[in-house]
């Protein structure tokens, strides 16, 4: 179902399995909310599917927040969108009668970056993230607590968006506030391809604690 309240334009798919997990789907810069649905559904067949677009446009391509530049971008607009999502995964999460603690976000390239803010700003929101082609957002004011959270990072070694030590970077924070990390390396640029999609669809399934009831 489409839906434009609860402050996002956004689709809904309900989880075969209502004690699945829910996924956060998060697309990257020009996409809107059907573009991760097919992928979301190839990672957790059985779970409900949550797809937001982002609200920001950059010529006419929608984003989760602003840049300004390639890789530069606008933290207090990052810092207010990622608090504008956090509570609308929140609010579709109430509407939606969903469990607020079994939302898992995935996020390609814009939409990794958003998700990677919402673990360092709003931990509570996400119980566990896969991140495609994700950087550092911003330095958090305060340290999180991610005590325990399960991240899938994967990252292109021929990524000429993202340098490898911003991946690693961002790998390091995580692990510094206490998640749970794993850095898959693919032999691929800023694309996105099935053999890793198949990988994290792995990871999930190993991830007891993400999948338990699934």
């Amino acid at each position: 179902m489409e839906r434009s309240d609860l402050g996002f334009t956004h689709r809904f798919v309900p989880g075969a399995d209502p004690a699945a997990p829910i996924l956060l789907l998060l697309h990257g810069t020009g996409g809107d909310e059907d573009d991760l649905i097919g992928l979301g559904k190839i990672l957790l067949p059985e779970g409900a599917l949550l797809s937001p677009r982002g609200k920001v446009l950059e010529n006419g391509a929608p984003r989760f927040f602003r840049r300004l530049a390639m890789g530069v971008f606008d933290e207090a607009d990052l810092i207010a969108r990622a608090g504008e999502l956090a509570a609308f995964v929140r609010a579709a999460a109430t509407a939606y009668e969903l469990d607020p603690a079994r939302v898992i976000a995935v996020g390609f390239s814009n939409g990794a970056n958003i998700a990677a803010a919402m673990l360092l700003l709003h931990p509570d929101v996400l119980r566990g993230a896969i991140l495609f082609r994700a950087m550092v957002p911003l330095t958090p004011p305060a340290a999180p607590d991610l005590g325990g959270v399960p991240v899938y990072l994967s990252a292109g070694r021929f990524d000429t968006m993202i340098p490898p030590e911003n991946t690693e970077a961002l790998a390091s924070m995580l692990r510094e506030a206490g998640a749970s990390v794993t850095l898959a390396w693919t032999q691929q640029g800023h694309n996105l391809v099935p053999d890793e999609v198949d990988a994290a669809r792995r990871w999930l399934a190993s991830q007891e604690a993400l999948t338990a009831g699934s």
